[in-house]
């Protein structure tokens, strides 16, 4: 029997973004060891004191259906979160609770694009974007950056890009994988394109709690902006709860009443007891997301002293998230090929930026979550590599 065309479709030519990484887990399988830094899982778990309180909600009682549009101390909650943050007033309307950040980028695609529109995003991108704007039946167009512009988009950019039938902007900041954060001259610009080109502005910002340089600024913040954005949030970056799958979008309350609808249709909530414990761990404070956030942060700096010492790979300095973005280019080989080559030589994997777009093509993305003394220590040996393929490169 055929499938549809939108899930025939949903990653074309097959490829998805994830090979390295898929050959990586089948070489640990077969009992080889390789130096995992593909994707963004924290090397500590989630705090002992987040899963006694899941467990004891969960030995409490809440493991039947939970309210769709999320618990309403938890809606409070992340309104209170954002309203802190941001300083924009958000109460519960404004807060739909969602099974992570990735079901939210789905359900907000859902909410603004008909099937054929147009949904824009920024180049590079996380790995997922454009499958999740066609699985809603949107068609995705990429807006290129440049590392010589640190990978921000520009209003002319995404004029450019705007056709008769674009409905929506994705932007993602902390940005994964570049690091590099929207500052407000770069949101003002994107604010502007939204507002001329009459386009919905979904703002995934799952690493706002991870900021080594700047500020995080959401650009629902800015004048006018509020009505037309919708932010996608997440315990897993900011609380280690990457497993339990616990996010929210926050947007105009009439937006968020028809997600509600979609979620009754769709995913029908998140456990009780999940959402209790997402409670507790946004109770604790910002120590609490300091203190996941620090290894991070001491392993850039451990990264820029190391990448200091060579000259074969160049290094966008990450201003917030959990990885680093080198270019391989002076190895004369793609990120796809450095990437295979460095998991065949020195079982080190990594992300190849071709998984992340045109724009990031022979760059390779690097994870940060391993311990420090063998994050270090995997990072001499790939800088060591890739002096040797740029060697014989010259040679």
């Amino acid at each position: 029997m055929q499938l549809s065309h939108r899930i025939e479709t949903l990653t074309p030519g097959g490829a998805d973004g994830w090979e390295v990484f898929v050959k990586s887990k089948a070489l640990i399988a077969e009992g080889v060891a390789v130096t995992e830094l593909t994707i963004g899982e924290h090397d500590i778990r989630t705090d002992p004191t987040i899963l006694g309180a899941m467990d004891a909600s969960a030995r409490g009682g809440r493991t039947g259906y939970a309210e769709v549009p999320g618990i309403g101390v938890l809606r409070d909650k992340v309104a209170a979160r954002i309203t802190e943050r941001t300083g924009v007033a958000t109460g519960r309307d404004n807060v739909l609770i969602t099974p992570g950040g990735q079901a939210g980028l789905f359900a907000a695609h859902c909410a603004v694009c008909d099937p054929g529109d147009a949904a824009l995003f920024i180049d590079p991108y996380y790995v997922t974007y454009p499958g999740t704007l066609r699985a809603v039946g949107a068609r995705p167009v990429s807006i290129l950056t440049r590392a010589e512009t640190g990978f921000l988009p520009s209003e002319a950019a995404i004029l450019d890009a705007v056709t008769p039938d674009a409905k929506s902007l994705l932007i993602n900041s902390p940005n994964n994988p570049t690091g590099a954060i929207y500052g407000r001259e770069t949101l003002e610009e994107i604010g502007r394109a939204c507002d001329e080109a009459g386009l919905w502005l979904i703002s995934d910002e799952v690493y706002d709690t991870q900021v080594w340089d700047g500020t995080h600024l959401s650009p629902r913040a800015l004048p006018g902006m509020a009505e037309r954005t919708l932010v996608i949030g997440s315990m897993s970056k900011s609380h280690a709860m990457t497993g339990s799958r616990c996010g929210w979008i926050v947007g105009p309350d009439h937006a968020i009443a028809r997600l509600i609808s979609l979620a009754t249709h769709t995913t029908y909530g998140v456990p009780g007891f999940v959402q209790e414990a997402a409670l507790f761990a946004l109770d604790q404070g910002s120590e609490l997301e300091e203190r996941i956030a620090a290894p991070f942060r001491r392993r850039r700096a451990l990264a820029q002293r190391i990448l200091a010492g060579q000259n074969t790979l160049r290094m966008l300095p990450p201003q917030g998230a959990m990885y680093v973005m080198l270019d391989v280019r002076a190895t004369g080989l793609s990120g796809d090929a450095f990437a295979d080559a460095l998991l065949e030589a020195e079982r080190i994997a990594v992300m190849p930026g071709e998984s992340f777009g045109q724009a990031a093509a022979g760059h390779i993305r690097v994870a940060m979550t391993i311990e420090d003394e063998a994050f270090a220590e995997a990072l001499e040996r790939l800088c060591g590599f890739a002096a040797g393929l740029a060697a014989a490169k010259a040679s």
